[in-house]
């Protein structure tokens, strides 16, 4: 094969076919809606033979993994999904308007259009009359069997473009075959080919130049795009007409009602799509000629503005993902068809940022164990360290063992590793596997890819940061449940022990037959405090807050009262220890929740018990009110004469720290006074030296005589 037949080959595998901008509205419009129906949309889409061929060539393409082919434009268009059709749409759409092709809003692209859905509707009408078992491929056949002439416009607009606008005959294949090495007929043939139909379909576009008498004993479906295409491009020409009714079984009277027919259903279909056919039929086909080359700044100009739009596009795409999987599967699909990769994978960068690992879920599945370290030398990983497109040829020289296990995954002899660039802070790599001669048009397209990177990097950044806060949350609500079972488990241990001692009590009462019910009140008592302990472990810590800490009239002393009646009639307090207690009942009324007060209290009086095993003695005193910032509160402290803190538990006095005593949930005592204390509004403060220790509580008095207090001190303040 000719080099030059063979790069135009290559370059037609990348080529972008123009389409008709009415039919592209109608799509853009019927995508748009909610109630879209895949049916509707392959009628529209099968009237331009452009957007057939994309939609049939994606669809039939290695990024879409299907072990059965169809032909039908409706299974294809399943198959692409709405994104995906949108997306292609789109870009045809920005292609044709921005890309500068010959004519492409004036008459002599309606007249191909025309010509090729005339064929078409011939076609399917032919097939009928034969008997043809599918008709709907003849019509298809029909629309595409000049697929070529959009194709080599496509692939080289500066040799091909006024060849494109000349006589559809012999002579322009000749032309073609001088100036690029191939036909139209041949381009479109070979495109096809590519798609791997189990159709003749590629042959009946190959075939339709051909003389009549050669294709006599040809299958149907070459001899029925033969006539069509003599019918719709050279109806004038009776002899060429003449010479092939055989070939259908077609009789010259049928000719006038097959043509009248297809006329009209042309007509109701440009109609339908708003499309102006008057004079399309004026346009004069000159002979075939070269073309002088296109202007390169207006070239460049256009692939700049037609980039732009695609990116923005693909961004929007990105965004529409639900979850990494999503993301990840569209971010290679992508890439795959608007780079015409083979094969894509992502690598992404691991938790701890030394390598590069497969990201799960990818294609093929030993991907997902494949790691590259980013200390290490080759082209993979510098691209990452780097920020920048690496082109590796498989080839090339001392190529490292990851690029080269890469290449066999992707089974192409080179790829383009395009780093996923976030800020200053690389992703991962996305990498495509080309052919060798990719390589070069790839390179032409470094900045578009670049920008596509920087699209897919930021939509991946968000999905990233979504799962971390995720996580996050997850632990920290995990962590405050733990903390708060912890807390329930220390509390629940209190009236527990108080409970069983009792319990004690009132085994020995009632064998003495005396009156029990002081104690069964308080059995009860504690049984409903550890009710509300569990019951809180279900409440959020917001709701849990606001429960413990809402203000009521509560008379101190009676507090302290009940607290020394529980010590004292059971085993807590040893012989050993003295528990009195000297309260004022004058100034004893504060606004806080009892039940809580009571919690501190009890856990205030056990902790001073465990520091005085030698014996000793307790006090909880009531030494009045206090003005503390303007605020009134009651102080109540609860001291021990024991040996004294060690400085190093005062400087952690309420912090969650383990202490020295047995057990999984000591040393949480002080820290859920503490919380308790915050609950309440309340303030709480140790001494601590040889003479003992005193926790001091402040305890806000009553609302009325808060506000009085803080009313005498602005009156101080005013003197």
């Amino acid at each position: 094969m000719h080099q030059s037949d063979h790069d135009i080959r290559n370059r037609l595998l990348i080529a972008r076919l123009p389409a008709m901008p009415q039919i592209l509205i109608k799509l853009i419009e019927h995508l748009q809606a909610d109630d879209l129906g895949m049916q509707e949309l392959a009628a529209l889409v099968g009237a331009d033979a452009g957007m057939s061929a994309k939609i049939l060539s994606v669809a039939n393409s290695s990024a879409y993994h299907r072990s059965a082919r169809s032909i039908g434009l409706e299974q294809s268009l399943v198959a692409l999904g709405t994104d995906m059709i949108k997306m292609l749409v789109i870009g045809e759409s920005v292609f044709q308007t921005f890309n500068s092709f010959p004519h492409s809003g004036s008459t002599d692209l309606r007249s191909f259009w025309k010509q090729s859905l005339t064929a078409a509707v011939i076609a399917r009408e032919l097939a009928r009359g034969m008997a043809y078992a599918q008709p709907e491929e003849a019509y298809l056949a029909g629309l595409l069997h000049n697929v070529g002439r959009l194709a080599l416009l496509a692939t080289a607009p500066q040799e091909y473009a006024f060849n494109f606008t000349a006589r559809d005959d012999e002579d322009l294949c000749a032309v073609e075959q001088r100036t690029l090495q191939i036909t139209h007929s041949e381009a479109g043939a070979w495109l096809i080919e590519r798609w791997q139909l189990d159709s003749f379909l590629a042959d009946s576009v190959l075939y339709h130049h051909e003389p009549s008498s050669r294709l006599e004993a040809s299958h149907p479906l070459i001899r029925i795009v033969r006539v069509a295409h003599l019918l719709s491009h050279h109806a004038a020409d009776d002899e060429a007409i003449a010479g092939s009714l055989g070939l259908c079984g077609l009789e010259r009277d049928a000719i006038d009602a097959i043509m009248a027919a297809a006329e009209r259903q042309v007509a109701k279909s440009a109609a339908q799509l708003g499309i102006d056919l008057a004079g399309a039929d004026d346009v004069p086909a000159p002979y075939a000629h070269a073309a002088p080359p296109a202007d390169p700044v207006q070239q460049r100009l256009a692939d700049e503005v037609r980039n732009l739009v695609l990116v923005s596009e693909v961004g929007q795409a990105f965004a529409r993902q639900q979850g990494e999987g999503g993301l990840l599967e569209s971010m290679t699909r992508s890439a795959r068809i608007l780079f015409d990769f083979d094969h894509t994978v992502i690598l992404l960068e691991s938790a701890g940022g030394q390598a590069l690992v497969g990201a799960p879920g990818g294609e093929p599945q030993r991907v997902a164990e494949f790691s590259v370290p980013l200390d290490q030398d080759g082209a993979l990983a510098a691209a990452a360290r780097e920020r920048r497109l690496a082109f590796i040829d498989g080839a090339g020289a001392q190529l490292g063992l990851a690029e080269q296990q890469l290449l066999r995954i992707l089974g192409t002899d080179s790829m383009v590793c395009l780093p996923l660039v976030a800020g200053t802070r690389c992703l991962g790599v996305l990498v495509g596997g080309v052919a060798q001669w990719q390589v070069a048009q790839c390179r032409k397209r470094e900045k578009f890819m670049h920008a596509f990177g920087v699209q897919a990097a930021s939509a991946l950044e968000t999905t990233l940061l979504e799962r971390g806060q995720a996580r996050r949350q997850l632990a920290h609500a995990a962590e405050e449940y733990r903390e708060a079972s912890r807390r329930v488990v220390h509390e629940v241990n209190n009236p527990l022990a108080i409970i069983k001692n009792y319990l004690s009590v009132l085994d020995h009462k009632l064998a003495r037959h005396e009156p029990v019910v002081g104690e069964m009140s308080i059995l009860n008592e504690e049984i409903d405090r550890v009710g509300q302990l569990i019951s809180g472990l279900a409440e959020l810590p917001e709701g849990a807050a606001a429960h413990a800490g809402r203000a009521q009239v509560t008379d101190c002393a009676r507090v302290v009262e009940d607290v020394v009646r529980l010590f004292r009639a059971t085993d807590f307090v040893p012989p050993s220890v003295q528990l009195v207690a000297s309260v004022d009942s004058e100034a004893s009324e504060v606004d806080v929740d009892a039940d809580v007060l009571k919690q501190i209290l009890i856990n205030l009086v056990k902790n001073a018990i465990e520091a005085l095993p030698d014996g000793g003695k307790i006090e909880i005193v009531n030494r009045g009110r206090v003005n503390r910032e303007r605020r009134m509160y009651v102080e109540l402290a609860v001291s021990d004469n024991g040996p004294g803190l060690a400085p190093e538990v005062m400087a952690n006095l309420f912090s969650k720290v383990r202490s020295a005593k047995e057990g999984p949930h000591h040393g949480l005592g002080l820290s859920i006074v503490h919380a308790l204390a915050g609950k309440i509004g309340a303030l709480i403060a140790c001494r601590s030296g040889r003479a003992g220790t005193s926790f001091e509580l402040l305890l806000p008095v009553r609302g009325d005589a808060s506000i009085s207090a803080g009313a005498q001190a602005r009156a101080l303040d005013s003197v």
